[in-house]
């Protein structure tokens, strides 16, 4: 009979397949990438960096997150709710000290490094109507420093103090992110944003197409006062409509974090597949543009993933 014969055959393949131990399955690797608010240049970035993950690593499901960044991603990848975050050098740093004034109320010891990637510019932009043309004039007018223990916001106090001033200088001080930080400022209910992103970042692109703009220099001396990771750094002219001059301020690296959970495997194919795909990074964002293989170990606050250094080693690196 067919049957049997095919029941015969079936049971023997079975047989077989018992006998030589069960193929196993790959499971699908997971990958979730922790970037910022959707007008910052974070999310963009990281949305490019997932569609290289997932056509680029074998097996690997990804996902973006939008976050209130630096702070939040640090936190998330400690409690292992993503894989690869992206942050500021001073929030990575506050991080493994474990720092509760920045948001971390404990030592993020689970915390790897992956890669520097571009610096932030701390880009200060007034309606050029409040007459806000140094930092000193910031005093009795308003501000938004993002959303409260960011990243940006760690920077807007940190350049606040180093100037010599504080939050009570101001007449009021906003915690928001930069596309609301703007919608304010159109509608005039605010005078002035500070935004750390990359060059040319789209919330004050579109700022400065509705409202005459002011972009406020960090001068040398406040720099000097902050010191590491804070280096200094020049807005160039051009960079928002209506700016004439170039416009000196502080920048800050960014990093790409992982934690120790991470498989080195996993870590090492991060940080292969972003250096070797960086004309895709490019067309997502022109801050990328700024991502070199060999600045990639300069200034890391935290030890690197095994995986990664794999990766360093193998480009001679370390």
């Amino acid at each position: 009979m067919k049957i049997t014969k095919y029941a015969t055959v079936l049971a023997g393949a079975l047989a077989l397949s018992t006998a030589l131990g069960a193929v196993p399955v790959k499971a699908a690797e997971f990958i979730n990438v922790l970037t910022g608010g959707t007008s910052g240049v974070y999310y963009p970035l990281g949305a490019a960096l997932s569609n290289i993950y997932g056509t680029k690593i074998e097996g690997a499901r990804t996902q973006v997150q939008a976050t209130k960044a630096s702070v939040e991603n640090l936190n998330l990848l400690q409690q292992g709710k993503g894989e690869i975050g992206f942050a500021l050098g001073d929030s990575v740093k506050l991080a493994w000290e474990g720092d509760a004034d920045a948001g971390f109320k404990a030592p993020l010891d689970k915390l790897r490094g992956i890669a520097a990637i571009y610096p932030n510019y701390i880009q200060i932009v007034a309606a050029k109507e409040a007459g806000i043309a140094s930092l000193a004039d910031m005093k009795g007018k308003s501000l938004s420093v993002g959303a409260a223990k960011s990243g940006t916001e760690l920077n807007a106090r940190a350049i606040f103090a180093a100037a010599g001033m504080s939050y009570e200088d101001l007449a009021k001080t906003e915690y928001l992110p930069f596309a609301e930080s703007v919608e304010l400022m159109k509608n005039r209910q605010l005078n002035a944003t500070l935004q750390s992103a990359g060059l040319g970042v789209s919330s004050i692109k579109d700022l400065a197409t509705s409202v005459e703009i002011q972009v406020v220099a960090v001068p040398e001396e406040v720099v000097t006062k902050l010191g590491a990771p804070y280096i200094a750094a020049t807005i160039p002219a051009g960079t928002y409509k209506g700016q004439d001059a170039d416009v000196p301020t502080v920048a800050v690296v960014n990093f790409l974090i992982t934690h120790s959970d991470v498989s080195d495997e996993t870590a090492y194919q991060m940080t292969k597949q972003l250096f070797e795909n960086l004309p895709e990074m490019e067309a997502a964002h022109n801050a990328a543009s700024q991502i070199k293989l060999e600045n990639a170990l300069t200034g890391m606050p935290v030890p690197l993933h095994p995986g990664a250094e794999r990766y360093y080693k193998e480009k001679g690196l370390l």
